[in-house]
């Protein structure tokens, strides 16, 4: 069994302050999907701190059940690398002790969870789902995955830029020409492109944002840029 941890409603917090669930909100209607929850582990003080665009009944009698400590969509997904398709957890022994009750709130049993790997050896969790069929769902799933990414690593570096012990841990030392090659890539260009125009092979560029990843702990290029922008290291385009 998972380690238990108090949950708390970040929305309720002072640093809940930027309305966080607003941002939720804008990224479920562009995205078209019904509902999404962020959720991460604090990792000092070890307490799961989250928000959730899911109605108010839904969400009290999760916390009140605290069925955080046995989601699947949660502590499967935090030990992996890659997103989670909630399909796949089916045959998790936790799945229907979330998912049966879920179904009289009407919540989505189509959704996917995406692990993002925090600087601070923390993992957050961006949570989408949608109350379609699992064709529309494959389809919806891939069309977003992209713009899922991106947005999950925006949140959960905001997110963790909100608490005071974040604020005063070391940025990521990446030098001068990965933030040049990143803030390039955040202008749209390829990686050919950028070769081009620092006249270095494009092999050169890849070299730099394989490091640059790694420094900024981030599995994508698009996680890279994301999170590269959301410490003010480059600028948005």
């Amino acid at each position: 069994m998972s380690k238990r941890l108090d949950l708390i409603d970040l929305a309720s917090t002072p640093e809940g302050q930027r309305d966080f669930v607003a941002f939720l909100e804008k990224v479920s209607s562009s995205l078209g999907v019904e509902y999404a929850t962020y959720a991460a582990t604090n990792p000092v003080t070890g307490t799961m701190h989250a928000f959730t665009t899911y109605p108010d009944h839904w969400k009290t009698f999760y916390m009140e059940h605290e069925l955080h400590n046995f989601d699947p969509t949660l502590q499967r997904a935090s030990r992996s690398v890659a997103p989670v398709d909630w399909n796949r957890l089916q045959k998790d022994e936790e799945y229907t002790r979330v998912f049966t009750p879920s179904r009289d709130f009407g919540i989505p049993h189509q959704g996917v969870t995406v692990p993002i790997r925090g600087l601070f050896g923390e993992t957050g969790l961006l949570c989408a789902s949608a109350s379609v069929s699992a064709a529309e769902w494959k389809k919806l799933k891939r069309d977003i995955m992209g713009s899922l990414l991106t947005n999950a690593v925006h949140l959960h570096d905001t997110v963790m830029k909100s608490e005071p012990l974040m604020k005063d841990l070391r940025q990521p030392g990446l030098s001068r020409r990965e933030i040049e090659i990143l803030q390039w890539i955040a202008a749209g260009k390829s990686q050919m492109d950028v070769g081009d125009i620092l006249s270095i092979s494009a092999r050169t560029v890849e070299v730099h944002l394989r490091s640059a990843r790694e420094k900024l702990c981030t599995i994508s290029t698009a996680q890279a840029v994301g999170r590269a922008v959301s410490l003010g290291i480059i600028h948005p385009s």
